[in-house]
């Protein structure tokens, strides 16, 4: 089971974590939990999908990073500075983790407490991009496809829209 904590949230952010709640989400992630200033909007907007779409995914925010970052799980700070992904990426797979993700600038104290500070390519990216990576390859190359409980599903299509709902 993976979780993504979302580091320090800014107002200006609000389409950055929102996405990255959607990423972890659509990845297979089971929640999210962002801290630095609070955003029900973000709350609502996730939770929307995730009852249209499916799956159990959850999001809430936190005040206290620390106190996230206490938890048993295995933790996996993603940055461009860390060990290479494919060098480490068999040690995971299957793990219980809490997945760290930035937003402004990530705290020494962060890279200290990692188990894992993973590189996700050497050069600076998005924190969405380097989500969606670690999971594809967390997944080995497999996105999930049967979400509980869904009200609106897709079935892919070479080229039409195929959308199947249920009441």
């Amino acid at each position: 089971m993976i979780s993504v904590l979302r580091l320090n949230h800014r107002k200006r952010d609000k389409r950055i974590t929102t996405h990255c709640a959607l990423t972890a989400r659509a990845f297979g992630a089971s929640g999210m939990i962002f801290t630095g200033e609070a955003d029900p909007h973000i709350i609502e907007s996730v939770e929307k999908v995730t009852e249209k779409w499916g799956g159990n995914f959850k999001i809430k925010h936190s005040k206290n990073w620390k106190k996230e970052i206490k938890n048993k799980k295995l933790k996996v700070h993603l940055t461009f500075y860390g060990e290479r992904l494919e060098d480490k990426i068999k040690e995971l797979k299957g793990k219980n983790l809490q997945v760290i993700i930035g937003g402004e600038k990530v705290p020494r104290e962060v890279y200290e407490k990692a188990d894992y500070n993973i590189s996700i390519g050497s050069q600076p990216h998005s924190e969405v991009a380097a989500l969606a990576v670690f999971l594809y390859e967390y997944n080995n190359h497999k996105m999930p496809e049967n979400f509980k409980n869904w009200k609106i599903k897709i079935t892919p299509s070479k080229k039409s829209k195929k959308i199947k709902t249920k009441q």
